[in-house]
């Protein structure tokens, strides 16, 4: 019976490689990324050893044996996806879990990024879950290339391989230092990588990887107010100023972006400015939103009670790059 089970199991189909194979001619070459470091994954301890290996690949100097603790839970003789990525993410560096398809996962390694991989390698219904990174693959040849178990160069046939990682519904990360975005990153899951950075307190790796989002989706509004905050947080108040100076100006019915660049006006001095900002915010939200009349009434009260021509302002000075860009969408309308 047993035997005969295994055998279903094998029969099963496997779509994604049979579509990733009839497009072989998109990666004709082999691609191994021959420099990611191997630890030896012992009995119950593959997540802390492979997540060791990605760790190691993002700059952080970090052993197996270091991670133990933080990932790895005796009473299941294993490590949960939802430990290894908050480890991850206590290192400053940002898990991003990939679509769950075999084209990314090819996609990610060609680009230089290790893969860390669940697989089941034993049955549905008699599980042995199994964490290993994806470090190469030779689609002529129909096969992938793992650091796995006591085997840095482990060569499993694709079918194979897509067989157990079905197994453990196709969960697939890469991880990246902040300001390095995956190949294959979606703005929406991207931010929500970026996100728990700021409840960590991360806030220059936040603000890094903030940066980078805008390079790849320079219209993103959650990015910009991301940005906005975390450079409120580390004391940047000008760079806070611009950053939702941006979200408002390309946002303009965003009332959280006029609320934040009303706040941090208020604390520079610009309270005339401020309050035109908060009042803004109230007019988009403000029945939705009581914390907005709450800026409004605190800046309307500051007003009141400053001298005239007495109020300090921090002066801030517009960024190079926004200088730079204003000048040329001006030449571009004398034009």
């Amino acid at each position: 019976m047993f035997a005969l089970l295994a055998l279903a199991g094998c029969a099963s189909s496997i779509p994604q490689t049979e579509r990733v194979l009839a497009d072989a001619h998109a990666y004709p070459k082999p691609v191994e990324l021959a420099t990611v470091p191997f630890y030896p994954q012992e009995a119950y301890q593959c997540g802390p050893a492979a997540l060791a290996m990605l760790l190691q690949v993002a700059g952080v100097d970090i052993s197996p044996e270091q991670l133990v603790p933080q990932v790895y839970l005796p009473s299941r003789e294993g490590s949960l996806q939802i430990e290894m990525l908050a480890a991850a993410r206590r290192q400053g560096r940002v898990p991003y879990v990939l679509s769950p398809h075999l084209e990314t996962l090819l996609t990610e390694v060609a680009s230089g990024h290790p893969v860390l991989v669940l697989q089941n390698l034993g049955l549905s219904w008699y599980p042995k879950w199994h964490y290993a990174v994806v470090v190469g693959f030779n689609l002529p040849q129909g096969e992938l290339i793992l650091r796995s178990g006591l085997e840095a160069r482990h060569v499993v046939p694709l079918a194979t391989f897509e067989r157990t990682w079905a197994r453990g519904r196709h969960w697939a990360v890469v991880i990246l230092p902040p300001g390095r975005l995956p190949q294959t990153a979606e703005e929406t899951p991207y931010l929500a990588a970026v996100v728990p950075l700021e409840r960590l307190k991360h806030w220059r790796e936040a603000s890094q990887s903030y940066e980078a989002a805008l390079k790849r989706w320079p219209k993103s509004l959650a990015a910009m107010l991301g940005l906005g905050n975390s450079h409120y947080a580390q004391g940047e108040k000008c760079e806070a100023l611009w950053a939702f100076r941006r979200a408002a100006r390309e946002h303009p019915g965003s009332a959280a972006a006029h609320n934040n660049m009303a706040h941090v006006m208020a604390e520079l001095g610009d309270l005339h400015n401020a309050e035109k900002a908060a009042l803004r915010a109230v007019e988009l939200e403000g029945d939705k939103q009581p914390i907005y009349r709450q800026t409004l009434d605190d800046i309307r009260r500051q007003l009141a009670e400053s001298a005239p021509g007495k109020t300090p302002r921090v002066s801030c000075p517009e960024p190079a790059g926004i200088r730079r860009k204003s000048v040329a969408h001006r030449r571009a309308d004398i034009r």
